[in-house]
C-alpha cells in the first residue's frame, strides 16, 4: 500500500450505527486486534486488553445498559440550541445501532502501567493531567483497529465509554475493578451507503514557521462554524480536496 492508497482508505472511513447479519471472520476481527496491539504508546507500556463479544446476548446486556446510563446525557443536551445538539442525541436513543454488530471489541485498559512513564508526567500537572499519556494510547490503539477494518473492507462504529455505563459493562462482562473500559468497537457490515462526510480545508488548519494570525478563529468564528458543521452533517457535504467542497 503507498501513501495515497493509505489516505483513501483514512478518507472513507465512517462510524457505522446500523449492521446487517453478514457475519464477520475470526481472521478478519484477529487482523483488526493485531492492528490494535501495534499501535503507539508512551514508553512501550501497551495498557490495552480487548474483550471480543460475539454473543448476541450480552450485547444486547450492553446496549440496553447504554439506554439507561445515557438517558441523562440525552436530558443534559436537550439544554443546548437544538442547532448545536449532538445528533445522536436531538432524540432519545431507542436502541443503539451496534446492538445489530456480529462483533463488539471492548478496549480495556490497565493505568498500573502508566508507571513506567516518566515522573513528571505524575507530578507536574501537563499535557492535558496526569492521565493524559494513557488516555492517548488507549485512543491511538482504538483508531488503529478502526482503520484496519475499513482497510478490510468492514465496518465499524468508534463508541465512547462514559462512567455510569463503564460501571455496567464492567458487571456483565466480570472486568475487576483496577481494569478500564475506555472504549468499544463495533464490527459488521452496513446496512446502509454512509454518507459523505465534510473537513475544513486543509489550507485553512495549518501554519509554517509560525502561528498564522490571520487564520486565528474569534469565539464568534468558532460558533459559526459549529452552526455550519451541524448543518452540513445533516446535508451530507463532502471535501476530498484542499479546494473546497464537492
Amino acid at each position: 500500500m503507498n501513501g495515497d492508497e493509505f489516505l483513501e482508505i483514512v478518507k472513507k472511513r465512517r462510524s457505522i450505527r446500523a449492521f446487517d447479519s453478514k457475519p464477520v471472520s475470526d481472521e478478519d476481527v484477529q487482523k483488526v486486534l493485531e492492528a490494535g496491539r501495534w499501535a503507539m504508546c508512551g514508553a512501550n507500556t501497551q495498557p490495552w486488553e480487548y474483550i471480543v463479544v460475539r454473543d448476541k446476548a450480552v450485547i444486547k446486556q450492553i446496549a440496553d445498559a447504554k439506554k439507561l446510563a445515557y438517558s441523562e446525557k440525552y436530558e443534559l443536551e436537550q439544554t443546548k440550541l437544538e442547532e448545536l445538539r449532538v445528533i445522536q442525541c436531538r432524540s432519545f436513543e431507542k436502541e443503539p445501532g451496534f446492538v445489530d454488530a456480529p462483533v463488539l471489541i471492548v478496549v480495556c485498559g490497565d493505568r498500573r502501567t502508566f508507571q513506567a512513564t516518566c515522573l513528571t508526567a505524575h507530578f507536574i500537572i501537563g499535557e492535558g493531567g496526569l492521565s493524559a499519556s494513557y488516555l492517548k494510547n488507549m485512543a491511538n490503539t482504538t483508531q488503529l483497529m478502526n482503520l484496519e477494518a475499513a482497510a478490510l473492507g468492514i465496518g465499524s462504529e468508534w463508541i465512547s465509554v462514559g462512567k455510569l455505563w463503564e460501571t455496567e459493562i464492567r458487571k456483565i462482562l466480570d472486568i475487576p475493578e483496577v481494569i478500564d473500559v475506555h472504549t468499544m468497537v463495533a464490527l459488521g457490515y452496513p446496512s446502509y451507503t454512509p454518507k459523505p462526510v465534510w473537513k475544513r480545508p486543509l489550507k485553512d488548519m495549518v501554519h509554517y514557521e509560525k502561528y498564522d494570525r490571520s487564520k486565528y478563529r474569534t469565539a464568534e468564528d468558532i460558533h459559526k462554524f459549529l452552526f455550519e458543521l451541524r448543518r452540513k452533517s445533516t446535508t451530507g457535504y463532502i471535501n476530498l480536496t484542499d479546494d473546497g467542497e464537492k
